[in-house]
């Protein structure tokens, strides 16, 4: 999905922003540089388990609040490529400017800053707390700085990114997951090998529990799928399995529903996926009872997938008003215009 400033009635061109702009990133404070010229543009798409979204915009400068912060609940880390452009970005204290290309890291569950000083690009990449941390640790001592792309797999991720919001739509689904994996791994190379003191990513357990989870999105859409299986496929013993997700404070099964929530949620949210009934999702994801997928889902989302999926339609159709509302202003305007 591509949103766009341009023919956008300049009353409306900043409300307009701000609601395209915290659908591709998060919620934030935004305030433009020269606001009667500002022009911006998002694109928006996705992987399994990553959100990609192009932004192209004029200056101007963005805050994440307390307040904002704290209504955060999607656990996702945001990585974010600078193409083109100079952007000043201040989190946790450390404060960092990158001009041309660059990768720095953010984390919303935190306040930041972030400063466009001139039209910039960036790729944002949505990625799961648990699945990057899972590759190097906690990762607060990387935000407020800029991640050294100097390296080969820095020059490389980059470069991967910089192609992956084109190419994304163009993947099924097999390959689609296959390529979020590898950028899952390449994200963690790069931010690893810029810190000062190295985690050891290639240990024993740290690449354990990386084929553990892989092992479990490839096997996702199995039913009935049982711990026994899923430690099989990856060469491990149960027990040992769920002593590797202990310490994100989760077990193999619990791990495994949450996944499978997730997935589902996605689909939910998913205006293209509005024809497929409820039963048809969850089923499609491994569960074999709605009953129990109901008091699953609503156990972690805090509402039945039935209100969630109205919950967003509601927000599609506002946000479809507000673009027929432009589009009228627009043609009012030039209905107006001296001499027309």
């Amino acid at each position: 999905m591509i949103y766009s400033t341009q023919g956008v009635h300049p009353r409306e061109r900043l409300s307009y922003w701000r609601e395209v702009a915290t659908r591709g990133y998060v919620e934030h404070d935004f305030q433009p540089g020269d606001a009667p010229s500002f022009r911006g543009s998002v694109q928006i798409t996705s992987l399994p388990g990553l959100g990609l979204s192009t932004f192209n915009a004029d200056a101007h400068h963005v805050q994440r609040s307390e307040r904002n912060a704290s209504h955060e609940d999607s656990g996702d880390l945001l990585l974010s490529g600078l193409f083109a452009g100079e952007v000043g970005f201040m989190q946790d204290g450390r404060e960092s400017t990158l001009q041309g290309r660059g990768l720095y890291l953010v984390d919303p569950v935190r306040p930041f800053e972030l400063t466009l000083r001139e039209h910039c690009t960036h790729v944002i990449v949505k990625i799961p707390r648990s699945s990057l941390e899972a590759r190097i640790g906690n990762t607060a001592d990387l935000t407020g700085r800029p991640i050294d792309t100097s390296t080969g797999i820095g020059s490389l991720t980059m470069g991967f990114i910089e192609m992956l919001p084109q190419q994304a739509e163009t993947l099924d689904g097999v390959s689609g997951l296959k390529v979020a994996e590898q950028i899952l791994d390449l994200a963690a190379l790069t931010l690893n090998g810029s810190r000062e003191r190295k985690t050891t990513l290639s240990s024993p357990k740290a690449t354990a529990l990386l084929h553990l989870k892989a092992t479990i999105e490839r096997l996702l859409i199995e039913p009935g799928l049982k711990p026994e299986r899923i430690a099989a496929e990856a060469g491990i013993s149960v027990r040992y399995a769920n002593a590797l997700l202990a310490e994100e404070n989760t077990s193999l099964e619990r791990y495994l529903v949450d996944r499978r929530l997730e997935r589902c949620r996605n689909a939910l949210e998913d205006a293209a996926q509005s024809h497929r009934s409820i039963g048809e999702i969850a089923f499609k994801w491994g569960f074999s009872d709605l009953s129990h997928f109901g008091r699953r889902f609503k156990g972690r989302y805090g509402l039945t997938p039935t209100d969630f999926r109205r919950h967003m339609e509601r927000q599609t159709e506002s946000a479809q008003a507000l673009e027929a509302r432009i589009r009228k202003g627009q043609r009012t305007s030039a209905l107006c215009l001296p001499g027309s």
